[in-house]
């Protein structure tokens, strides 16, 4: 595939002789037929989100995809008579996805016309395609992670947090502790490795170095004595999070190298950096050694920045720094680690990094 068509996050479906066949307000009873059904249950499967963007009225239209057992396969659903491209943008806004990856299907030639008009990154389908897409390669990703095969799941879940948040009255740091959430650090296994090469390579304001690393990569530092590489995922009432962040360690006797750290902008505002960098001052401080962080400034990673600063790591030189050198262009901070009091927003199961450490625990 070119890069110029990148695989599909989002498609946006039309309802009246798209999805279904009929027009629902000629035909109360529309019927979809077994073939479409697979398709919607197939890029499911895929972690392809799926929304609506019908001419209809709502209460009617989504009370009939609850009848066809559909409707939770929907994340957004935009039913009303306006133009259907504010309702893509809309969509792809309240995604945050770029409307390079967001795909429409229509029947009409004119709604797809007028979509392609005012949103020309949008890939437009017509209808009769509708049981094909699942052979397209812009609706296949190569590879499947767990965390793509619940990413609707996470993103209802991410919407329903949002709501709450709007309605709880207090302070946020109250907000955060009514969601019981659990910050999870464990050693990245095989089955990881494609979630974390893609954390490396999609998180860029919050990606301290901007490196991509790949799996080959990646796979040669796994078991290794001198490497620790960590993925960090989260839970809470409403649901899982996924795998939010991920951890490069080289341990060294004196010092320990934190040579990738990056995690998702979804996690920001729970405050998982500041947490994940508490946790990895703890751990060095238990161990004795120092802290040092590989930092490469990007047009986009200001706030990576702002969060070393704050957790304490300075420009200061050490003679722990001598035994590595950094590549061309990279800063290398530094911090003397001291012991830190667990947060107060979240619980945090790790496991113990320094020698005799005793297994994961919970940091509360």
């Amino acid at each position: 595939m070119s890069r110029a068509q990148p695989i599909v996050k989002c498609l946006v479906w039309d309802l009246d002789n798209t999805l279904w066949n009929g027009t629902l307000a000629e035909d109360g009873q529309v019927e979809v037929d077994d073939a479409v059904r697979a398709v919607v249950e197939g890029l499911d499967a895929r972690g392809v989100l799926q929304a609506v963007s019908s001419r209809n009225d709502h209460d009617l239209a989504w009370a009939r995809l609850e009848e066809l057992g559909l409707a939770e396969y929907f994340v957004l659903a935009h039913i009303d008579w306006g133009p259907k491209s504010d309702s893509v943008r809309k969509i792809a806004e309240r995604l945050n996805f770029a409307l390079t990856t967001i795909a429409f299907i229509d029947d009409l030639p004119t709604e797809r016309a007028e979509v392609g008009y005012h949103l020309p990154d949008v890939r437009c389908y017509p209808a009769e395609q509708a049981r094909d897409l699942l052979g397209r390669p812009e609706f296949s990703p190569p590879v499947v992670t767990a965390d793509a095969r619940r990413r609707r799941l996470m993103y209802q879940a991410g919407f329903e947090r949002d709501e709450q948040r709007e309605r709880f009255e207090g302070a946020d740091e109250d907000f955060l502790r009514s969601l019981d959430i659990v910050m999870n650090i464990g050693a990245a296994g095989a089955e990881d490795i494609t979630r974390v090469e893609e954390l490396t390579r999609r998180t860029s304001q919050m990606n301290a170095t901007g490196v991509h690393y790949s799996k080959a990569a990646l796979r040669s530092l796994l078991g290794a004595a001198d490497h620790d590489v960590l993925v960090v995922s989260m839970t809470d009432r409403f649901g899982p999070h996924g795998a939010v962040g991920v951890v490069l360690i080289e341990k060294l006797p004196a010092v320990w190298r934190i040579k990738l750290l990056a995690t998702s902008c979804r996690v920001v505002s729970f405050g998982a950096g500041a947490v994940l960098l508490r946790w990895l001052t703890g751990a060095a401080a238990r161990a004795g050694v120092h802290l040092a962080a590989d930092f490469r400034r990007t047009d986009r990673n200001r706030i990576m920045e702002v969060a070393y600063r704050f957790a304490g790591f300075t420009s200061g030189q050490c003679a722990c720094l001598t035994s590595f050198s950094v590549p061309e262009g990279t800063d290398c901070l530094h911090l003397e680690p001291t012991r830190q009091d667990p947060p107060t927003t979240m619980r945090v199961a790790a496991p113990a990094l320094h020698e005799g450490g005793g297994p994961a625990d919970q940091w509360r």
